[in-house]
């Protein structure tokens, strides 16, 4: 007799591709076992933010890499910063970075947060985020695919 398809999804396991050795990844976990990050959006499209909602939702599944998004810096272990950075919310950022306890991590999720992407120059931008906040990991891509995601993530938590 066969098992049905929705009891096969309960006793299988998920099916997790190794970490590659990535050199923007950690090689030593900072954040052994799990990871709590504050997203803050600095001035995106939104692309990113889709892909770091698919990150996290059931087909990637983030969550059982001990990973989770919190609703407040204090709660945090870090920053998951997208966008680049506009006049508007540099100070906003030195607040939120500060208001994180040590020891932390900043994350540059996305071409735009990593290096300015297409905005480099532009009027309302302040500055790349190197040079107001220290980054401490960068994920490129414009918007980055969530398996890079979950991979920087792993490579954190060392799961």
């Amino acid at each position: 007799m066969r098992r049905p398809i929705a009891l096969r999804s309960v006793f299988s396991r998920p099916i997790t591709e190794p970490v590659s050795a990535n050199p923007d990844t950690p090689v030593t976990p900072a954040f052994p076992g799990s990871l709590q990050l504050r997203h803050v959006d600095a001035g995106s499209c939104n692309g990113c933010e889709i892909e770091i909602n698919s990150a996290f939702a059931p087909h990637y599944d983030a969550a059982r890499f001990g990973v989770r998004l919190v609703a407040s810096p204090r709660h945090a272990d870090g920053l998951l910063v997208t966008g680049v950075l506009t006049r508007n919310m540099a100070d906003p950022l030195r607040h939120t970075v500060h208001a994180v306890p040590e020891p932390r991590v900043v994350i540059a999720c996305g071409d735009c947060a990593v290096n300015g992407g297409m905005f480099t120059g532009a009027y309302g931008v302040e500055s790349s985020l190197d040079e107001v906040v220290e980054c401490d990991v960068k994920i490129p891509g414009c918007p980055p695919d969530p398996r890079a995601i979950i991979e920087v993530l792993r490579g954190l938590t060392g799961r």
